[in-house]
């Protein structure tokens, strides 16, 4: 690696505008995939595990889980001003808004899937205007398991993503059980927390749109937890003839309990818009996702800090390992939005079998 160099903290808040020389674009629009039919491709996995089936590339987006751990660092301010606090439980408060907000971009990402790393892959970021630099790799192909670190001057992070995916008719739903962790060596804290499940809808209809649901709890060795229920949206029947979604989208709410299980905070908001510490009217804002970059739409939804997650900046290139994700061809090829077909070999073999004539496009 690269060394790094003195490391630049912004606050979020502050006036001072931070200025990363990225991009801010993407090099091509998203293709289109309105001719691209799911249903042939799912319909014979329902309820499998679907990181074991093959997808068309046009159903990425050009990144994947390495880059997308490091995605959840986009608001790392927030584990920046934990350390900064003395009260134990305002700590606590920031971790949970950390947490609630590795979910916020994902409102607007229900129209493509990450690319799957492949084994011995890795990924690093090194942000010197957010202060910390992190490094991601996957470890194991069946089960596929990425794990990452990072550290700055005020935390160290790191997490084990292994996740399920499984098709249920019209939905396609995530299931993660790694977990992650985060330490404040200043005040000698660890937390350790769950993800939730996430489920996307409307497969097959027009609007893909995306649902986080189940409880995340966040532990700490001081016996300060935190419980936060992210709620499931679910049909409601108004009459004979139709019926609509309840009215409690993206609602997150949850409290932080002491020692002695008291509760001393009560969280609540929305995972795509805002969380609250306090009781309404009063409550105060701890965290509120950036404003989306112009014609995200056409851009796979990204945020800013997402697109330039896959960006290699040439001097950055030559420190590079050739292992990491920045090189792949395929990825780089969907950010361009360009086509490159290479023969894989089977033609011959399929050939062979007696059933030729009527072999299926898929199998070759």
């Amino acid at each position: 690696m690269y060394h790094m160099k003195i490391l630049i903290i912004c606050a979020s808040g502050s006036s001072i505008k931070c200025m990363t020389g990225r991009r801010t674009k993407l090099p091509a629009p998203r293709p289109d995939t309105e001719g691209l039919s799911l249903w042939n491709l799912l319909c014979k996995n329902i309820g499998k595990d679907l990181s074991q089936v093959s997808m068309p590339v046009a159903l990425n987006e050009p990144l994947n889980m390495l880059q997308r751990m490091c995605e959840e660092l986009e608001y790392s301010e927030l584990l920046d001003k934990a350390a900064e606090v003395d009260d134990p439980y305002e700590r606590m408060v920031y971790i949970a808004a950390f947490a609630v907000s590795s979910y916020g971009s994902s409102y607007f990402r229900a129209g493509s899937k990450p690319f799957n790393p492949l084994l011995g892959e890795t990924y690093e970021c090194i942000r010197e205007d957010k202060g910390f630099r992190f490094v991601s790799e996957q470890v194991s192909h069946h089960p596929a398991v990425s794990v990452c670190y990072a550290e700055s001057r005020n935390f160290v992070f790191w997490q084990d993503a292994r996740i399920k995916t499984k098709f249920w008719g019209k939905s396609m739903e995530f299931q993660p059980t790694g977990t992650v962790n985060v330490s404040l060596p200043k005040h000698g804290d660890q937390y350790q927390w769950n993800k939730v499940t996430t489920c996307v809808h409307n497969l097959f209809g027009g609007q893909r749109w995306v649902d986080q649901y189940g409880e995340l709890r966040i532990s700490s060795g001081k016996k300060i937890n935190c419980k936060l229920t992210f709620v499931k949206i679910f049909m409601v029947s108004h009459t004979m003839h139709a019926s609509y979604w309840s009215a409690k989208r993206h609602e997150v709410f949850g409290v932080i309990t002491n020692e002695e299980g008291k509760v001393v905070r009560n969280l609540f908001g929305k995972w795509s818009e805002a969380l609250y510490c306090g009781v309404a009217p009063s409550a105060r804002c701890i965290w509120r996702p950036g404003t989306m970059p112009e014609d995200y739409e056409l851009y796979y939804g990204f945020t800013r800090f997402a697109m330039e997650l896959n960006e290699v900046d040439p001097d950055m290139a030559k420190y590079l390992p050739i292992t990491d994700t920045r090189f792949r061809p395929d990825q780089s090829k969907t950010a361009s939005n360009e086509d490159s077909w290479e023969y894989n070999g089977k033609y011959w073999d399929c050939r062979k079998s007696p059933g030729f004539v009527n072999m299926q496009f898929e199998t070759l």
